[in-house]
């Protein structure tokens, strides 16, 4: 698959995020039924919320394929 820089780096980001923030502790969330907000304020830090949506109603105007990237 052909990906833009931008892409690439967003992958590798969220990736990166979620070996090091999300997989440790998936497990024992998902037996609690939880995720932490402080998990998804940083996932908000990292640009992952909203990243769709159009610039002039706040989101990064960004494509499909990298919420695609994010979701994986």
């Amino acid at each position: 698959m052909i990906l833009t820089p931008e892409q690439e780096m967003i992958r590798e980001s969220l990736r990166a995020f979620a070996q090091e923030r999300l997989a440790p502790f998936a497990g024992e969330w998902d037996r609690n039924h939880s995720f932490p907000a402080d998990a998804l304020r940083e996932l908000g830090e990292l640009g992952a919320l909203g990243m769709v949506v159009p610039e002039q109603w706040g989101g990064a105007g960004m494509d499909y394929m990298s919420l695609v990237l994010v979701i994986e």
